[in-house]
Parts: C-alpha cells; sequence; structure tokens
C-alpha cells in the first residue's frame, strides 16, 4: 500500500490500450478538467507514481494495463472554520463530532479541509479509515477504524445492520400524521445527481427504510427522531420530504436550489444524535452520543 501524504492518500487510474504516447498525454486526456501544466506540475513534484511508489516523468512511456496513482491537490481550497471534537478514541476506534458543513472524506473541492484528512494529521494515524458517512451538510457522530487488521469487524457491524443509528431533525409539524409511523421506499437516483428519489417499482421490496417519532412541537416546527433501517443516501432526507415534512434548511429536497453557498446561520437541522453496538472486538456495549443541539428557528 502506498504511503498517506499530509492525511491524503494516493488515488488510483487504470491504464487501458489507447494510442497515447507518454503519460501526460494520458493523464491530460483521461481527466480534462485538470490542465496539462497542472499534471506537469504534479509530475514535477513527485504526486504521480507507479505501484511501487516511484514518481514518474511527463515523458515516461505509456505502457497500457498496468495502473498509476496520484495524490489529489486542490488549488486555492477554501479554509473552513467549522471544528469537529473527539468523543471518544481506543486503540481500534474513533469518535469524532462532526459540526455542519464539513465533509467527512475529500471529493471534489474539499480535501485538507475534510474530517478524515485533520483527523488523519492531528492523530498522526494514515491508515484511519471512516466506518460510515453522514452528508456535509448534517452534524453528529463519525466512527473511525484505527486498525487495518481489525477494521474488517467494525465494517461487518453496518453490513449486518448491526449499528443502531439515531438522528434528530426539525421540520414542519402536521397533525394529521401520526407517530411513530415507518416511511418504507425504494429510492434511486434522480435525474439530478444531488438528488435522489421515490419510484415505484412493481413486485420489487422496498429498499429504505425510516422509523420516524415526534419528539417535541413549538408551533409550526417538531423535532422528530429517525431511526433508519438502511443506509441508502440521502434516505432521510427524502422520506421527511416525502412526507411533506422536509428537513428545515434543506437546499436539495424537495426542491433544488441555486447554489448560493453556505448558509451558517440555517443549516440543515439534521444530526447524527448517536450510534450503539456491541463491540465485535472487546464484546462490550458502545454507545456515543453528539454533544450539538439542533435550534428552532427564532419565533416571528
Amino acid at each position: 500500500m502506498l504511503p498517506v501524504r499530509n492525511g491524503v492518500g494516493a488515488s488510483q487510474v487504470s491504464l487501458p490500450a489507447g494510442p497515447w504516447t507518454c503519460v501526460l498525454d494520458f493523464l491530460v486526456e483521461r481527466f480534462p478538467a485538470i490542465s496539462a501544466a497542472e499534471w506537469a506540475g504534479r509530475i514535477e513534484s513527485g504526486d504521480v507514481v507507479d505501484a511501487a511508489g516511484r514518481a514518474v516523468a511527463a515523458a515516461h512511456p505509456y505502457v497500457p494495463h498496468g495502473k498509476l496513482y496520484y495524490y489529489r491537490t486542490v488549488p486555492n481550497e477554501a479554509p473552513n472554520a467549522a471544528q469537529a471534537s473527539v468523543l471518544f478514541e481506543d486503540e481500534h476506534l474513533v469518535v469524532a463530532d462532526k459540526p455542519h458543513f464539513l465533509p467527512v472524506t475529500p471529493s471534489g473541492q474539499y480535501l485538507q479541509e475534510t474530517l478524515l484528512v485533520r483527523l488523519r494529521r492531528q492523530i498522526g494515524l494514515p491508515e484511519l479509515t471512516p466506518l460510515h458517512r453522514i452528508d456535509r451538510e448534517t452534524a453528529g457522530v463519525v466512527l473511525f477504524a484505527k486498525q487495518p487488521a481489525t477494521r474488517g469487524a467494525y465494517h461487518d457491524l453496518f453490513a449486518n445492520r448491526q449499528v443502531d443509528k439515531h438522528y434528530q431533525a426539525i421540520a414542519p409539524s402536521d397533525a394529521r400524521l401520526q407517530f411513530p409511523l415507518t416511511r418504507s421506499s425504494t429510492l434511486l437516483p434522480a435525474d439530478h445527481f444531488m438528488q435522489m428519489r421515490e419510484a415505484d417499482v412493481p413486485g420489487a421490496r422496498p429498499n429504505a427504510q425510516t422509523e420516524i417519532e415526534l419528539l417535541e412541537t413549538r408551533g409550526p416546527w417538531a423535532r422528530y427522531r429517525l431511526r433508519p433501517a438502511t443506509g441508502k443516501r440521502h434516505q432521510l432526507r427524502v422520506h421527511m420530504a416525502a412526507l411533506g415534512l422536509p428537513i428545515l434548511g434543506d437546499r436539495i429536497y424537495p426542491e433544488l436550489m441555486g447554489h448560493g453557498g453556505d448558509e451558517p446561520a440555517n443549516p440543515l437541522r439534521l444530526l447524527a444524535a448517536g450510534i450503539t453496538f456491541r463491540d465485535p472486538i472487546t464484546g462490550e456495549a458502545r454507545s456515543f452520543a453528539s454533544r450539538r443541539e439542533l435550534h428552532f428557528p427564532a419565533a416571528g
């Protein structure tokens, strides 16, 4: 495995058969959003390597059917003032409490300003790996595995649905609905890549299920507890919107709003409030709760 650099692991790209004569020509065509000058700079800095970790040259002959590895950079990445806290750490796990607007893992324009990369640098542990993920806009509890040797046992907990996760959300109140209730549906990608949708697929079993409980009501708003039995992308947001209860601050559901930048004063009111499971390594009952709170909008 190639080493992690400054908290960032190497990405890989396969080398198919093709007409390219050198490595630089292939990279420029394979990743058109990145200029030839930028690729040349990355290669010059030693950020493009072969499977053995050896830096390649821009004019290195292109050899198909192998792999190249590269370390991502995000020029002029915007600083992020949002700070996470560590709730728990032992030899196997790190449990973090994430704020709104901080991504869990690198993606797109986010790299150094992500929870994973920050924790890798803070703890000095390049092997740190997230066991699950929550949206950038969602706050709350996220678990990370510290050791490759025991990581799979924790992953199996999530795969086998042996983890009890509960969320809180603030959304409109609706006296016509009777709680608690369970929303089950089939979720599929929508036309826009940022959205998911409920679909009526004849004969198909629902692939997403959420238990929803009313906790309190304040005027037109209410606080809900959400327990997802499955882990589909945007599941909680889609299910709440489908019930006519879009989560306060949601800029994706039910309608996709134009991107006007984050609104710190109006975050998505969705919190990964707690997680409970039996530790597969120690056998202990584990329960972790976020210290963050969701606030109702000001009256008036």
